[in-house]
């Protein structure tokens, strides 16, 4: 019986910040890690530690300051991991195309869930009929992959190699699995990318699942960071579903 899954993103890492010995500069007490880190980079360009400009002598000037002028560069210095689950593997793809991100996604050739874990479209999922009927095919897919692979791996029975024997058989039956199959990732980014993808993919042009994603993103990041994200404004459609832009990324 397919089950149906929803998305869940966690912020598992960040990067973390301590002044180096030596230099006569501390960080304003409001500033997260992050912010700190990037405020940093971008005085030991200059050696400003002393803050001679008033207007940018804040943690929250000089971000403001930086990424109005296009100096996103310095943003590349704070990372944050997050882990994804029940995202399609057709949003998974979209995903994969921000290459400045570093990616380890769930095996299908490793792991054999019991289930039929899949993801609704909105459009699907909000409609009884149509969600049996999409719920139904996945089933029945499943049952063509559970048949393949018992067929595989009798095939393969001469592979003295267990393991070797369970992933030639898991990845060739997983070609006739869904788009709409569950998959998981750890992501890591630089908040430099991090704001390039909620860009692109919090827009009201994009799928509505990575957009979902996108804006999911965009709220645990701005905890961490509020002033690298507080140019964000999200807000909702008509549909329901929720969208974000900034007048700085394009």
């Amino acid at each position: 019986m397919a089950v149906e899954s929803s998305l869940d993103v966690q912020l598992i890492a960040a990067s973390q910040f301590a002044v180096p010995p030596g230099v006569d500069w501390v960080p304003d007490a409001g500033a997260t890690d992050a912010e700190a880190i990037v405020e940093f980079a971008g005085r030991a360009c200059y050696e400003t530690f002393d803050r001679p400009n008033p207007h940018t002598a804040t943690n929250k000037a000089y971000l403001h300051h930086i990424i109005d002028v296009g100096h996103d560069a310095l943003l590349e210095h704070a990372t944050a991991t997050v882990y994804i689950r029940g995202l399609s593997r057709a949003a998974g793809n979209e995903l994969l195309r921000h290459r400045n991100f570093s990616f380890s996604q769930l095996s299908q050739r490793f792991v054999h869930e019991g289930s039929s874990e899949v993801v609704l479209p909105a459009l699907i999922a909000e409609d009884e009929e149509l969600r049996r009927i999409f719920l139904r095919a996945a089933d029945e897919t499943r049952f063509i992959y559970d048949e393949l692979l018992r067929a595989l791996e009798e095939n393969l029975a001469g592979e003295p190699n267990s393991l070797l024997r369970r992933k030639k058989a898991r990845q060739a039956a997983r070609a006739v699995l869904p788009n709409a199959t569950e998959t998981r990732f750890v992501v890591t980014g630089n908040y430099r990318a991090w704001r390039q993808f909620i860009a692109a993919r919090a827009s009201e042009h994009a799928d509505v699942e990575i957009r979902s994603l996108a804006v999911t993103c965009l709220e645990l990041l701005r905890d961490n960071a509020p002033t690298l994200f507080d140019d964000f404004l999200i807000s909702e459609l008509s549909d329901g579903t929720k969208m974000a832009t900034s007048p700085y990324v394009s």
